[in-house]
């Protein structure tokens, strides 16, 4: 019998400095891929929580986000949204700075 991969995994070891970063995905969603690859990139740590087989963690991410579509990124408590609003702050070159901490 399979088992069922956990629904939360850690991309590397946030550094204390780095503000905590959310991304709700599922497992065959090609812009989560493309999220998850620009963060990568970026060289940032996040969590990613794949909503697939968890029904808790996808009305979670609703709530947060008041939008039913994959992927939902959070930084910190701010909603950046989704692929493309992410990959937009990155083309304002405004996507590091919220990386950074005051």
């Amino acid at each position: 019998m399979k088992a069922i991969p956990p629904t939360r995994k850690d991309r590397k070891k946030p550094a204390p400095d780095m503000p905590k970063i959310i991304i709700y995905t599922t497992k065959i969603c090609p812009y989560c891929i493309m999220a998850k690859r620009l963060l990568d990139r970026k060289g940032v740590s996040y969590t990613e929580i794949n909503v697939d087989a968890d029904p808790d963690q996808r009305e979670e991410m609703m709530r947060k986000s008041k939008r039913r579509t994959v992927p939902q990124i959070f930084i910190d408590d701010r909603h950046i949204g989704g692929f493309d609003d992410l990959y937009a702050l990155d083309q304002l070159n405004q996507l590091d700075s919220l990386f950074e901490r005051v």
